[in-house]
């Protein structure tokens, strides 16, 4: 399972799939997530990659750890991971498409008709 982009660190890659996870229900507010060593042979990747991305998740306020126990989502994870996103977007894929746009002579019209297609609407 082992199908990373060699353009962005990997334990990067790792905490996004985590965040995916927690976003998307497969872990809940209080919930224990795998163990560094489970997580690490779950995805094919050495157990200090995944100490790092654990780490990371734990000074962003997204999982925390019980002494013995594991690693545990915090119940504000979700809506610190949602917040976090859409900044990102806001700040640099937004532009980036509206740059893009730009240079491919593409109307606000176009993309509209785009988004209500890809979304149904």
């Amino acid at each position: 399972m082992n199908d990373f982009k060699q353009d962005r660190a990997i334990y990067l890659q790792i905490a996004d799939r985590i965040c995916d996870e927690i976003v998307s229900g497969r872990y809940n507010a209080g919930d224990r997530i795998p163990s560094v060593r489970e997580y690490a042979v779950m995805i094919g990747v050495n157990t200090n990659t995944v100490v790092r991305t654990f780490d990371m998740l734990s000074r962003q306020g997204i999982v925390h750890t019980k002494r013995g126990l594991g690693y545990f989502v915090t119940n504000d994870a979700s809506e610190i991971i949602i917040n976090d996103r859409k900044q990102r977007f806001l700040n640099e894929s937004l532009p980036e498409t509206v740059r893009q746009m730009k240079l491919l002579g593409l109307t606000e019209e176009v993309f509209l008709d785009e988004w209500k297609k890809e979304t149904g609407k």
